[in-house]
């Protein structure tokens, strides 16, 4: 949603000022951040210059917030095609291209038709010619080896993982608050 034709996105930190995600990176719209404001769920930690207003009160539009009760992170993230994806960096496991999300596929390492399951443990980010070139053969039958032996990963290495995948749209008042591989702009 648009204030004035402008978006208004709000950086959301845990109580202990880290975001609650990297990837994606945990932004609330401006009315969710103005409506949480309102009902003293977070506290208030830089703002955009724009403003809201209602008959009776005027509110600068919050740019950081962080949550008065910290929210405790998953131990274990869910078994997900983009975990997966993200686990692997986005990269075919054994081509190691870095591609695309709609550009990816999921290869069994012990293909399903010999008895692999679909795990952390046996499941790895491919590309399509990869993967039809692997098919339903084992690594060593055709000499094809993932980089890194599938694993399940924990939310913080995701976390980390995401960080090298920085959204298009950073504001400059999230930079104190957010770690990146690379230069913030403003937009």
């Amino acid at each position: 949603m648009t204030v004035g034709g402008q978006h208004y996105p709000a950086l959301v930190l845990n109580a202990d000022f880290r975001p609650l995600s990297y990837f994606p990176l945990s932004l609330w719209s401006w009315q969710e951040a103005v409506k949480a404001v309102c009902l003293d769920r977070v506290s208030v930690l830089s703002e955009y210059d724009s403003e809201v207003h209602s008959p009776s009160v005027s509110l600068r539009l919050p740019s950081v917030i962080a949550l008065k009760d910290y929210v405790p992170t998953a131990r274990k993230p869910a078994f997900t095609r983009f975990n997966v994806f993200l686990r692997d960096n986005f990269s075919c496991q054994y081509c190691h291209d870095r591609l695309q999300t709609h550009d990816l596929t999921f290869d069994h390492v012990i293909p399903r038709a010999r008895g692999g399951r679909t795990t952390w443990e046996n499941v790895v980010a491919a590309c399509s010619p990869c993967n039809l070139l692997k098919g339903s053969k084992l690594p060593h039958e055709i000499g094809m080896h993932p980089k890194r032996r599938p694993a399940q990963p924990s939310t913080r290495l995701l976390q980390e993982n995401g960080r090298s995948f920085p959204p298009n749209y950073l504001h400059e008042s999230w930079r104190d608050y957010l770690y990146w591989d690379t230069e913030l702009e403003a937009s």
